[in-house]
């Protein structure tokens, strides 16, 4: 969880980065209603496939580490594509 948690923190300096330079898609009611929908429909996924015992909730923070970590990788490409190199760890 302690990567994830890093993950979380460097994508989480991607988008303050990204918003200084293109704040369009990051207006307070635009990313709300986006959280929180998104929020719902993971946890009630997640909830219903554990309980089918699809995977397990130490595979689902796994997978959920991973993905933040494409996450940070596609903002890190977002600003190399303009010539910025940067690290958000």
């Amino acid at each position: 969880m302690s990567m994830y948690l890093d993950l979380a923190h460097a994508m989480q300096s991607g988008v303050a980065a990204k918003m200084a330079i293109d704040p369009a898609d990051t207006s307070p009611k635009h990313l709300r209603v986006g959280l929180n929908s998104a929020m719902v429909n993971d946890a009630a996924l997640a909830r219903l496939l554990i309980a089918r015992g699809l995977f397990t909730e130490e595979e689902y923070l796994q997978a959920i580490t991973d993905e933040m970590e494409r996450e940070v990788a596609r903002y890190k490409e977002w600003f190399k594509s303009r010539g910025v190199n940067v690290d958000f760890a």
